[in-house]
């Protein structure tokens, strides 16, 4: 064989490989953008219509009692209001436990007032106990202990909800009384979507509200209509206490001879977790083989002075935790946006048809920005109103999709992460210890915006996969 024969060998073998790798690229942009339209589509069906439920005006001796647990921890962004909507609920049976970590906590005033404004609320104030180095696990304990009824609905102090949010979710997690035995796996868990509202003009939180309302909304949605595994986060989660007294974090499946073994199980058991909400989806999920569903309902999210700096670190702190939970996922992320994937399928497309960037990338990004913007429609219930508002909103979607392959570069190094002023090592599964000075050295810090602008004493509300 001539020399030029190996050369010819040598570019058909080049030319087959950069064949394979286009085709790759534009297949996988082909899937990635019609799973967000499975979003786009699902949160259209899920969201736009939200019908008030029959449980709402039925008789409190034939509806099941809910116990609602609010975490609190000083005083959060619009606290009156998000405390309030869970005060004016329309259903029947219910209670309210108010949690806070001490009695000199400044979210008590509040929390006072609104117990003298609605007297015909059993509503009670608990202070916690520690269980764990997870401080909303912390706050919740006594009122898990002392909670009346089975159905627990636990909301983050920053989450304000419709008044009809109740009694949907208690449709959703029983089922319709008249509905027929189903061969589907009974619903243990209700949650709702994160769609966030900001409080405050500043740049971090108008990047948090385009990112919530949008990119994770439209993804969280999709992976929860094809349900191949548990996608969860704890802003407000319905679930059986029955059930969290079967389950350890461990996510094994609970078997009859390891039920009656000695092993911690229950809320303390999650106390180990930065993200303990996500754990409790899984553990459901996973060893009791249940399922999660999403209602009709948002939990609306207020943002408030949240700086760009503050915007960097809570991803950072996430993808951090993510890594240890679901590495695999967190490896493959950067792939999920929307402009390494719009480059990675442009240079596909010219390799294989000659369509040149300049054409497609402009066309990618407005249909992107399209299914983005309809998603955040359905979840508000109209469109994002013309105008500076407008430009706003896109302006800080383009900046957060910038800054997603950035923050995801220096988070994926690290395991180090920065929590209500404290540091924490994140370890396997997403439990949590302390830092110690051997961990901080270990990694170099921008140390400008290491601090976040976060106070230590207000309450960050713990999120998942994602956000």
């Amino acid at each position: 064989m001539s020399d030029a024969d190996d050369v010819d060998d040598v570019r058909s073998q080049s030319s087959t490989a950069y064949s394979v790798l286009a085709g790759a690229a534009v297949a996988w942009y082909c899937i990635l953008f019609s799973f967000g339209l499975v979003g786009c589509y699902s949160a259209r069906k899920r969201y736009r219509l939200r019908p008030r439920s029959p449980l709402a005006t039925a008789a409190p001796d034939t509806v099941p009692g809910v116990s609602i647990i609010r975490p609190l921890k000083g005083l959060d962004t619009n606290l009156y209001e998000n405390l309030e909507s869970t005060f004016t609920q329309e259903y029947p049976k219910y209670e309210i436990f108010l949690a806070v970590a001490s009695e000199h906590d400044q979210a008590l005033p509040v929390v006072r007032e609104l117990v003298a404004k609605h007297p015909s609320v059993n509503a009670h104030v608990i202070i916690g106990e520690v269980v764990g180095v997870n401080p909303k696990v912390n706050n919740l304990m006594r009122a898990y202990k002392q909670a009346a009824h089975d159905i627990l609905w636990v909301l983050d102090s920053n989450v304000m909800v419709d008044s009809g949010t109740l009694a949907r979710s208690v449709d959703v997690l029983d089922g319709p009384p008249s509905a027929a035995p189903s061969s589907r796996k009974r619903i243990a868990l209700v949650h709702h979507t994160p769609f966030a509202f900001a409080t405050e003009h500043t740049l971090g939180s108008h990047v948090e509200q385009a990112f919530l309302n949008t990119n994770h909304a439209k993804m969280y949605v999709a992976i929860n209509t094809v349900a191949i595994d548990s996608c969860v986060v704890g802003k407000s989660n319905l679930y059986r206490k029955s059930d969290i007294e079967r389950v350890d974090g461990t996510l094994k499946p609970v078997t009859p001879q390891n039920e009656l073994s000695h092993r911690e199980t229950g809320l303390a058991a999650f106390g180990r977790f930065l993200a303990e909400d996500n754990m409790i989806a899984s553990a459901l999920w996973h060893e009791l083989d249940l399922r999660h569903e999403l209602s009709c309902d948002v939990a609306r999210n207020a943002v408030g002075n949240m700086s760009l700096a503050d915007y960097f670190w809570r991803r950072v702190r996430w993808i951090r935790v993510r890594k240890h939970m679901v590495f695999a996922a967190t490896l493959a992320e950067p792939f999920t946006e929307s402009i390494f994937a719009g480059v990675l399928a442009s240079l596909g497309l010219r390799y294989l048809l000659g369509i040149p960037p300049w054409f497609f990338l402009p066309v990618h990004f407005v249909l992107w920005l399209t299914v983005d913007l309809d998603v955040h429609a359905s979840l508000a219930g109209y469109p994002l109103p013309s105008g500076s508002v407008w430009w706003r909103f896109v302006g800080a979607w383009a900046l957060r999709e910038s800054l997603a392959l950035p923050i995801w570069a220096y988070a994926i190094w690290g395991s180090t992460v920065d929590w209500r002023g404290k540091k924490y090592v994140v370890m396997q599964n997403g439990e949590v210890r302390r830092a110690s000075r051997e961990d901080e050295k270990g990694w170099f810090r921008w140390r400008f915006w290491e601090s976040g602008g976060k106070s230590g004493s207000q309450y960050e509300a713990i999120e998942s996969v994602e956000d």
